[in-house]
């Protein structure tokens, strides 16, 4: 059958998030253009195979729609932009990463779990819409073992550390009943109804859990932490959306690793002086300002998002009425230890949110928390995911959700960071060494990930381990010298580089091209530049890659 020739780039793009959602169903859920639908995805070979069959004709039509003469703007980057992500998307197929999706953040076990906190439960009948997608958790955790076990009969196997930390998780989730303590806020008169489904899905977990600690764990025992060049090349890709030369990439690391610990050497003399960074953020933990309460922690977090709001719109943004909402959470248990945000739902049903992991905390010091809390809420991941959501009708669908590229959006937070210290909200000493302590972090990413992956040797010149070649435990032991986290966020952060290569670099990156393309604005206005207008335009174009973000962002007036 022919392809469609009278389609533009964004109406493919936007048929794709239809297809797309009907193939994932999630993806449907996170959007909120499926109301009612109770499905769960296929997570096996057949359902990775349909998903690829879609992508495959939709870059026919991508191929007719780009013919026509003199493309808008818009539509030129609505197309580079889904040729991109598709055909990255299907190498990662071809090469079979799909069957070894497991890692502590972005594999089918976590979304399984977060797609229930996602749904809309207003209204009785969405509690039976839910009590009956919980019932098809089971079938869902199926199939993903089917991807797994098609992967082992390949040989493309997850590394051990990867299936130790979901069993861990899927414990954590098991022992806290968190099914059940889920549809408690259900109706009444449903109660009864609900436990039964939310005990088939913990049946399901429990199922999965046997099979990766009696079948899986014991296939793949010998496999490396490591990937290797090539595997890391694709990843990156994926989550950068360009061709990385990875050895630039790891000096401009140690680049940003040596300006930094000067910048907290620094700030941290203005907070104790002739103490190291590390001892003054010991100190700070200990002695520094702090929120008692978990409902405390979540009441002030949603008051420095309002105050940011507040202060920043109408002065260096120009914000719509619904993207002002933004709601603080408590994160469930069970999960990695970092923050994160969820974007909102395209029609603002379900408000954007970030989500604080208290991994049992009861004690919250702030030092580090409002520098994290620009980035994950105002002006970082909220204003410029609920703005691309507020013109998903202007750009796509496709632009403003599922095409997100990890080092446009994660470069962007970054970047909204240090806004915020330019603008002079981080003047306080200490939350200026959480500040540095953040961009410390996502240096010092850069350097592990690609180092452990690719396994580079350390710089002679350095005064840690000089020459030796990196591995997860001189990752551990760098990353604890240069930085203000405690083991357990540490080591859960390792895990994450290990299980998504990759993604950990998208952050530095991304910040790296948001700047240059600012600067590159800059020069070329003059004095006639606006950085009002300049973040306006920048947060309406949509996703794009690294290939082309600082280009775009330096074209902007």
């Amino acid at each position: 059958m022919p392809n469609d020739t009278s389609l533009t780039p964004r109406q493919v793009a936007d048929a794709h998030v239809e297809t797309l959602a009907d193939l994932n169903p999630i993806v449907g859920t996170q959007l909120g253009i499926r109301p009612g639908v109770d499905a769960l995805p296929d997570f096996g070979p057949e359902g990775l195979e349909a998903i690829a069959a879609a992508e495959r004709s939709t870059l026919a039509d991508l191929d007719a729609a780009e013919k026509a003469p003199d493309l808008a703007p818009t539509e030129r980057r609505a197309a580079r932009l889904l040729r991109e992500r598709l055909t990255t998307s299907l190498a990662l197929h071809d090469s079979g990463e799909y069957l070894r999706q497991v890692n502590n953040l972005f594999s089918p076990v976590q979304a399984l779990r977060l797609v229930f906190l996602q749904m809309p439960t207003a209204a009785p009948q969405d509690w039976d819409v839910i009590g009956r997608r919980l019932r098809r958790v089971p079938e869902a955790a199926g199939s993903y073992r089917a991807a797994l076990e098609a992967g082992v009969g390949q040989g493309l196997h997850a590394a051990p550390r990867q299936v130790e930390t979901v069993v861990g998780q899927i414990d954590a989730w098991l022992d806290a009943d968190w099914f059940v303590s889920f549809v408690a806020d259900g109706p009444a008169d449903r109660r009864d109804e609900l436990t039964a489904a939310a005990r088939e899905a913990g049946r399901g977990f429990a199922e999965l859990r046997q099979y990766l600690v009696t079948s899986y764990l014991p296939a793949v025992a010998d496999t490396p932490d490591a990937v290797g060049r090539e595997r890391y090349a694709l990843a990156a890709r994926r989550w950068t959306g360009s061709a990385l030369d990875l050895e630039d990439a790891y000096a401009y690391g140690w680049e940003e690793y040596r300006r930094l610990s000067e910048e907290m050497r620094v700030a941290a003399e203005a907070v104790r002086p002739g103490h190291t960074p590390s001892a003054v953020m010991g100190y700070l933990d200990e002695h520094g300002a702090a929120i008692d309460g978990v409902e405390e922690v979540r009441d002030w977090l949603q008051r420095l998002m309002d105050e940011a709001m507040a202060d920043l719109d109408g002065t260096h943004f120009d914000l719509a009425d619904r993207v002002k909402t933004v709601e603080a959470r408590i994160a469930p248990p069970g999960g990695a230890a970092a923050p994160y945000y969820s974007r909102p739902s395209l029609d603002f049903t379900r408000p954007g949110r970030t989500w604080l992991p208290t991994l049992g905390a009861e004690r919250f010091p702030t030092w580090n928390l409002v520098s994290t809390w620009y980035h994950e809420g105002v002006p970082g991941h909220h204003l410029q995911l609920a703005q691309w959501a507020h013109l998903a009708d202007q750009l796509s669908r496709y632009q403003v959700s599922i095409g997100s590229v990890s080092a446009n959006t994660e470069g962007w937070a970054l970047y909204a960071e240090r806004l915020m210290d330019e603008l002079g909200y981080l003047t306080d000493p200490a939350r200026r060494l959480g500040y540095l302590d953040a961009q410390m972090m996502r240096a010092i990413r850069v350097i592990i990930d690609i180092g452990m992956h690719l396994k580079l040797r350390i710089p002679r010149t350095e005064h840690f381990h000089p020459g030796e070649v990196w591995s997860p435990e001189l990752a551990r032991e760098f990353f604890a010298a240069h930085s203000g986290r405690d083991q357990a966020f540490i080591d859960s952060e390792l895990v994450r580089y290990l299980g998504a290569p990759g993604q950990a670099i998208s952050y530095k990156l991304g910040e790296r091209a948001w700047l240059a393309g600012r600067e590159a604005a800059r020069a070329a206005q003059g004095d006639a530049f606006d950085l009002k207008a300049w973040h306006m335009a920048a947060l309406s174009l949509g996703s794009l890659g690294l290939d082309d973000l600082s280009d775009e962002l330096a074209r902007l007036p």
